[in-house]
């Protein structure tokens, strides 16, 4: 029987999220399977990723096949490096200390990014809305000009008016003949 480390299509249309699963290779995407390893959440930046670090390192070392997307995840989680080193280890290249310590660099650095991947994300957050609230106060600003501008032109037009009520003088209608 062929193993498969796969994902599990769960969730609406649009809006996927996924279980990491082991199951047989001739079992439908979304069937039976073996065991569920984790889950994979797209959907959020970076994305959700919640996995059984030690069932999915002991699938491997059986053997079982991860798909290619399913590789992916389990290279992001460090199982395929952790497999790697273990592979090292009972070869005699490594010692156990010395994968260890490999590990543990690896881990750190890993940690590191997808902190300074979520601190640049809510940065890149604070600084949209700043600049969204600049650009409404620029508008505001322009509309209140805009609006000054039209009152005192209105205001302008309104003292004109008056002013030649006052200068011209008041003509009077000319006085017909009477006819004699």
């Amino acid at each position: 029987m062929a193993v498969k480390i796969r994902l599990q299509r769960h969730g609406k249309k649009n809006f996927a999220f996924f279980h990491i699963v082991v199951a047989d290779s001739r079992a439908p995407r979304d069937g039976r399977f073996i065991e569920l390893l984790g889950s994979y959440n797209p959907n959020t930046n970076p994305a959700t990723i919640e996995l059984k670090f030690d069932r999915a390192l002991a699938w491997l070392k059986v053997g079982a096949q991860p798909t290619l997307t399913a590789s992916r995840i389990l290279s992001y989680e460090g199982v395929l490096l952790r497999k790697h080193l273990d592979g090292g280890v009972a070869k005699g290249a490594l010692t156990e200390a010395q994968a260890d310590a490999k590990w543990n660099e690896w881990k750190a650095q890993r940690d590191q990014k997808i902190a300074a991947k979520k601190s640049g994300l809510t940065m890149a957050a604070v600084e949209a809305a700043k600049a969204a609230k600049a650009a409404e106060v620029k508008v505001s600003e322009e509309r209140a000009a805009a609006i000054a501008k039209k009152k005192a032109e209105a205001e302008a037009a309104e003292a004109a008016k008056a002013a030649e009520e006052v200068e011209a003088p008041v003509e009077e209608a000319p006085v017909e003949e009477a006819a004699e």
